[in-house]
């Protein structure tokens, strides 16, 4: 896997950069806005502070890290870089910042010009992107798994923020579009048509290089990225048009999800580490919380009493969001964040002035702490969807502060690389 990856293809560090440091200040918001709002933004999934704290969680902690790491893999795994990296970087990062703003302020207050700020900001960010990764996918063949699964996955995005600014401009206009409807379809092309098959396809480059695991196998790496989505497609087709086939259809995704996500475990306890690191943790964690969440939707369907419980969707969030997606995606922040530092150093050094080992960059007891502090978090999270008057409160500060420490964390990567660089100048003039 690792003999494929041509590394001299990185963009600019502050590229990706960008995106995974701003990552957490919306997790961290996500949980003031809990701390603040309390039992009552957990009444119902559709609440305004609900939908606010979701879109903090999917279109700022989510979109934001996933964004920056297609940038960074694309042109490494597949040849493709996108042409002037930073400035699309810049552009796209600042349009979905503020376009999350605009959403967010939106689901709070309901005022039509904010959701047509958060229309324009949104869809021309997402459109930069979709433009500068769409002209680099198209100039390469079908060579791969990895350049299947990015593909999809680009595909899925797109039909993610079609949705999704089809429903803004419902809201933003008050036309009478089946907004119920919409919202499931636009959910499900979110979590599995972009970012399952992006996590999928990343996961095939990053679990065997950095968790030294196996090569994913062949069938599940051909089938997978294809399967889903198709199957979503046919799902969708389905529920929109009420076909009695649909639940039959999400079935098949959910499995789809669960056989990667076990696959990928499998893999993980056959790693050839000598002892787990917080990235292996979070990786076992979020692929649990995955399986855990598949299972509850599945006992849902089975289960009426369980299945018209309105507090299901709420749990099945938590445990999807918090536990499954930021949960792996924290764990890669780990291993790409210190890894490209350690690379544009090294690079900078001229083979003259070695990088610092990438322990020395984040040690392993800062993030070991902090991944404690993120099952805290996720444990309140779920016990406050059972009991919001009791853990409400709690549950937002311990999201707050673990993604304030997740910040602190990342940022002190940024600080070892700008005093290393400094050395480097210092070292390389003395020897000139």
């Amino acid at each position: 896997m690792q003999a494929m990856l041509s590394f001299d293809q990185a963009p600019p560090l502050a590229a990706p950069l960008r995106f995974f440091l701003s990552a957490p200040l919306f997790a961290a918001a996500a949980g003031l806005l809990l701390l603040l709002l309390g039992p009552e933004l957990l009444a119902s999934r559709w609440t305004a502070g609900a939908l606010a704290f979701t879109h903090l969680l999917t279109a700022g902690f989510m979109l934001q890290t996933m964004v920056g790491a297609l940038l960074q893999i694309l042109p490494v795994a597949t040849g493709a870089g996108v042409a002037r990296p930073l400035g699309v970087a810049r552009a796209v990062h600042g349009l979905l910042t503020l376009g999350l703003l605009f959403l967010v302020g939106a689901f709070l207050t309901y005022r039509s010009e904010l959701f047509q700020g958060a229309l324009l900001c949104l869809g021309g960010g997402i459109l930069i992107f979709l433009v500068a990764v769409g002209r680099a996918l198209v100039q390469i063949p079908m060579g791969s798994t990895i350049q299947w699964a990015l593909k999809l996955a680009v595909a899925g995005l797109g039909v993610t923020v079609l949705l999704g600014l089809s429903m803004l401009v419902n809201l933003a206009w008050g036309l009478s579009w089946p907004l119920l409807e919409i919202t499931g379809i636009h959910l499900a092309w979110g979590l599995v048509g972009w970012g399952v098959l992006l996590l999928s396809g990343v996961a095939y480059v990053v679990v065997p290089m950095f968790l030294l695991t196996p090569a994913f196998p062949g069938w599940l790496t051909r089938l997978l990225a294809p399967l889903l989505f198709l199957l979503l497609a046919l799902w969708s087709g389905a529920e929109a048009a009420g076909w009695g086939g649909a639940p039959l259809l999400a079935a098949l995704v959910a499995a789809g999800c669960g056989t990667f996500a076990l696959a990928t475990l499998w893999l993980l306890v056959r790693s050839k580490r000598a002892r787990l690191d917080a990235t292996q943790r979070y990786w076992r964690l979020g692929l649990a919380c995955a399986v855990g969440g598949a299972a509850l939707w599945a006992v849902g369907q089975l289960w009426p009493a369980l299945g018209l419980w309105p507090g299901l969707p709420l749990l099945l969030g938590m445990l999807l969001l918090v536990g499954g997606f930021m949960s792996v995606i924290t764990g890669m922040l780990y291993k790409i964040v210190p890894f490209l530092i350690w690379l544009h150093l090294q690079n900078a050094g001229q083979g003259r002035v070695l990088a610092p080992n990438m322990k020395r960059i984040l040690a392993e007891s800062a993030m070991a702490r902090q991944m404690a502090a993120h099952a805290a978090s996720l444990a309140l999270l779920l016990a406050a969807v059972v009991r919001p008057a009791w853990f409400a409160w709690p549950a937002g500060l311990a999201l707050l502060l673990s993604n304030l420490w997740l910040l602190v964390n990342l940022w002190r990567c940024l600080q070892v690389y700008r005093r290393h660089l400094r050395h480097i100048g210092e070292q390389l003039a003395t020897a000139a």
